[in-house]
């Protein structure tokens, strides 16, 4: 008797080849790759900096409160060195990392801070012609929310109507300038505009049109995240999936349930497979 998810997942990869789904990821994706030496959740974060920093026992295991106290009492400087620090490894991105990469995908969101996702681009596109927008800090940036940079990690400007395929990484990232938001005031100042998508930059709006979205390595469980992921998909398709092994939380299932999100209940290893599988036999 056939599994009924192998339809599905051969239906996701024609669509996403097509360019008609946005594979959205978070730091789940890590655990398919073999030699991550990152903080690969906001536990292990918090862990990195307050070995390196003492902090409140109170915000021990809290990343954003944890941040903000190095901010405030060490310089936002340090914190942008502890990142940099926690991040300099790149692990080698995992047969799935490749196979998105090399897809007719024309928008990949990505929500950690690691760069396997860049990596992975610069492998499968060597000649460039893609570009990657991040997430600025407001205490760095101010007034800017995004900045873009081309291929080569250089400054550009993406038109909204472009059509260059683009890596979205709305809080940050190591490569190329060390943008990162991480501490509650750089969240502060995203949430008090992203209801009225101000800092969505504007080719991402519309490159989601009409778009399903893939979640892939991601969990619900916090506000936080929950908020990014609502206003990012904001105006898309009405057809989203998201891979979920574990029985989701009460506010997790809410979020699905609003969201017209389908929880696909498999381990990522084993999607992460057979996605790649259906990925390569549409290249073929």
């Amino acid at each position: 008797m056939s599994d009924p998810t192998d339809g599905l997942i051969a239906d996701i990869a024609r669509q996403l080849d097509a360019g008609r789904v946005i594979p959205y990821l978070g730091s789940g994706m890590l655990s398919l790759c073999d030699d991550v030496a990152v903080p690969a959740t906001p536990g292990a974060l918090v862990a990195v900096m307050t070995a390196k920093v003492s902090v409140p026992h109170k915000i021990r295991a809290k990343l954003t409160q944890a941040a903000q106290f190095i901010e405030n009492f060490k310089h936002r400087k340090s914190v942008v060195m502890i990142m940099d620090e926690a991040y300099a490894s790149v692990p080698t991105p995992s047969p799935l990392h490749r196979a998105l990469a090399a897809s007719g995908a024309t928008l990949w969101v990505d929500t950690w801070y690691d760069d396997t996702m860049l990596a992975a681009l610069k492998a499968a596109r060597p000649q460039g012609g893609w570009h990657q927008l991040q997430g600025l800090s407001q205490s760095e940036h101010f007034g800017q929310w995004t900045a873009d940079y081309d291929a080569e990690g250089h400054v550009a400007d993406m038109p909204a109507n472009d059509a260059t395929p683009l890596l979205y990484r709305p809080i940050g990232g190591r490569s190329p300038a060390s943008n990162y938001l991480v501490s509650d005031s750089d969240y502060v100042e995203v949430l008090t505009e992203i209801d009225i998508q101000t800092p969505i930059p504007a080719v991402v709006q519309e490159r989601r049109k009409g778009r399903g979205f893939l979640f892939l390595g991601c969990r619900f469980d916090d506000q936080l995240t929950r908020s990014f992921a609502r206003q990012i998909m904001k105006r898309s398709s009405d057809a989203h999936w998201a891979v979920l092994p574990d029985e989701p939380t009460r506010m997790e299932a809410r979020f699905l349930e609003e969201q017209g999100i389908t929880r696909i209940p498999m381990s990522l290893a084993d999607f992460a497979a057979q996605l790649t599988d259906a990925l390569q036999t549409e290249a073929a």
